[in-house]
C-alpha cells in the first residue's frame, strides 16, 4: 500500500537500501530508516504543534525504538516520547529521548512501577483504575516525586480495539480526580483515551471517534468543578494534517508515531507534508515451482486497510523499481518466508534484494532495524543496526 508512495516521494531511500544491501552492509529482515527524512518530518510536527500550543510526544514502537530514530526526532525538535510499554520507555530513555507519557496503551506491571517512577520519571503516567493509581503513587512517593497521573476514561459507545478496553467511567471523572489528588506521591494531571481519531475507509478521511466527545464532556465537567488547565491527551492516526482539528477539540497533547515516518493511513491516500521514511528489506532465499521465497521475520503488515495485493521491488539494480506480487503468510503462521511471483523470463535470483513499503509494527517482530544517514546529501551510510529493543547488534557477527 505504501510502496507507490515510497517510489514517488522518497525513491532515494529505496535506491540506498538496495545498494547497501548488495554491498553487504544491510541484513535481510530489516526495517530501514531514512534518518534525514525522520528529522525533517519531526520538524514539521514541532513547528505545527508549537503554533497550536500542543505538546508533542514521539511514538517509536513502529520502528523498533531505534536509537538513531530517537536522535533524529530530537534533532527535529521533539524531546519527549510516549512509550507503549516499559521496554519502549527504557529504549527511548537510553537514547536520550525523555519519557513524556507512560502507561498508555499498556499499563505498568506491579513489579516495574519502581523502575518507572525512579528511573524513567515520566511527565505523565496513565492509569486505568484506582489499583493502578495506587501503584503509581506509591512508587513515585518512594522515589521522592509527585507524579502527574492521566485518567484513561471511557463510556458506553466509545470505540476500542479488541483487547484495548479499560478505563474509569467518564461520568465519575470529578471524583476520580479528587481521589488522585488525595494520594501521596501523585496528583491528577488530566484525561486520555484511545483512539480519538480513526481513518474512515469509505470517505478516506480521518474522523473523530465517539471517544473525543467523551473527552470533551469530561473536560467540561472538570471545568465546572473548578479544574482548569488540565492535560487532554487524544492520540490516534496522528499526522500534522490533523493537528488543527485536535487543537480545536481541546487537546493539549499529540503523539505522532507512523506520522514521523509518513505511514499513517491518510499518507497512503493523500500527499501530506511528511514524507515516507521507512521500508522493509529482505532478500531472495530460494525458488520453488513458480515462487521465489524471501526471508521473513518482520512481515507484520499493520491491518489498517482491508487485504490488498502486496507488491515488492525485487532485484539488484537500485534504479529498477518494477514490482512483483507477493504472498504473505497468514497471521496464524510464522513468517519464515514471503513468496514472490517468479513468472516471466527473468525471475528473481538468490541474493536479490526485496523491498516492501507496508505500514509495519517492528516491535512485535524479530526484525533488525537499521538507520541510514546522508541520503539527502547523496552519501548514504548505515549508522547502527539494532534489535527491536533499541540495542546495537554487531551484524553480521551476532555472537
Amino acid at each position: 500500500m505504501f510502496l507507490d508512495l515510497l517510489t514517488r516521494r522518497n525513491p532515494d531511500l529505496i535506491e540506498a537500501a538496495i545498494a547497501l544491501h548488495q554491498e553487504g552492509k544491510l541484513p535481510a529482515n530489516c526495517y530501514v530508516l531514512d534518518l534525514d527524512t525522520v528529522e525533517e518530518n519531526a520538524r514539521i510536527f514541532t513547528d505545527t504543534a508549537t503554533s497550536l500550543g500542543l505538546k508533542t510526544f514521539a511514538m517509536t514502537k513502529q520502528v523498533g525504538r531505534h536509537s538513531g530514530f530517537c536522535e533524529a526526532v530530537m534533532r527535529g525538535g521533539i524531546d519527549r516520547c510516549v512509550a507503549v510499554d516499559i521496554a519502549c520507555a527504557v529504549a527511548c530513555h537510553r537514547a536520550g529521548l525523555k519519557v513524556g507519557h507512560l502507561g498508555h496503551l499498556v499499563q505498568i506491571p506491579c513489579g516495574e512501577a519502581d523502575l518507572a517512577a525512579g528511573y524513567l520519571q515520566p511527565d505523565y503516567w496513565t492509569v486505568f483504575s484506582d489499583d493502578k493509581a495506587d501503584e503509581a503513587a506509591r512508587a513515585a512517593h518512594k522515589a521522592g516525586r509527585d507524579q502527574a497521573l492521566l485518567a484513561r476514561i471511557q463510556t458506553e459507545g466509545d470505540t476500542f480495539y479488541r483487547g484495548h478496553e479499560g478505563g474509569f467511567d467518564a461520568e465519575t471523572i470529578v471524583d476520580v480526580a479528587d481521589r488522585m489528588d488525595a494520594r501521596d506521591g501523585a496528583h491528577f494531571g488530566g484525561i486520555t483515551t484511545f483512539p480519538a481519531l480513526l481513518f474512515d475507509q469509505e470517505t478516506r478521511k480521518v474522523k473523530p471517534t465517539p471517544n473525543l466527545a467523551t473527552l470533551n464532556k469530561a473536560a467540561e465537567a472538570l471545568a465546572k468543578a473548578g479544574r482548569n488547565g488540565i492535560e487532554i491527551n487524544a492520540p490516534g492516526t496522528t499526522s500534522s494534517a490533523v493537528l488543527p482539528a485536535l487543537a480545536d477539540a481541546g487537546a493539549t497533547q499529540c503523539e505522532p508515531g507512523n506520522g514521523l515516518h509518513g505511514t499513517t493511513p491518510l499518507h497512503a491516500v493523500e500527499d501530506l507534508p511528511e514524507r515516507p521514511a521507512v521500508l522493509y528489506l529482505s532478500e531472495v532465499s530460494h525458488t520453488h515451482a513458480d515462487k521465489a521465497f524471501c526471508f521473513g521475520g518482520g512481515l507484520y503488515i499493520d491491518p489498517v486497510f482491508p487485504e490488498y495485493d502486496v507488491q515488492a521491488i525485487v532485484g539488484t539494480d537500485p534504479n529498477d523499481k518494477s514490482t512483483r506480487s507477493m504472498e504473505i503468510p497468514q497471521r496464524q503462521s510464522i513468517d519464515y518466508y514471503g513468496m514472490i511471483d517468479a513468472s516471466g523470463p527473468t525471475g528473481p535470483k538468490t541474493g536479490d534484494s526485496v523491498v516492501f513499503g507496508f505500514r509495519g509494527q517492528a516491535f512485535v517482530t524479530r526484525a533488525h532495524i537499521a538507520g541510514i544517514s546522508g541520503i539527502a546529501s547523496g552519501n548514504p551510510t548505515v549508522t547502527t543496526i539494532e534489535n527491536i529493543f533499541g540495542q546495537r547488534e554487531a551484524w553480521p557477527d551476532l555472537r
